[in-house]
């Protein structure tokens, strides 16, 4: 006669318990003193009216070969 199939109970068998989770890690402290902007500022854009300035349209308009 077979033996039916049971699930081990013995204790090496047995899943371990669950230890208790460490702590987070604890934030690195920056230093007290805040640092001063840029004199000239963070950042300096361009003239944008010389970038888009219309072009001279030349005087004499020349035929395509």
């Amino acid at each position: 006669m077979e033996e039916d199939c049971t699930t081990p109970k013995r204790r090496e068998c047995r899943i371990p318990e669950a230890f208790v989770c460490p702590p987070p890690p604890k934030k690195k402290s920056v230093s007290g003193t805040k640092r001063q902007p840029p004199k000239n500022g963070y950042f300096q854009p361009p003239d944008l009216d010389s970038l888009f300035a219309p072009h001279p349209i030349p005087s004499t308009r020349q035929a395509c070969a």
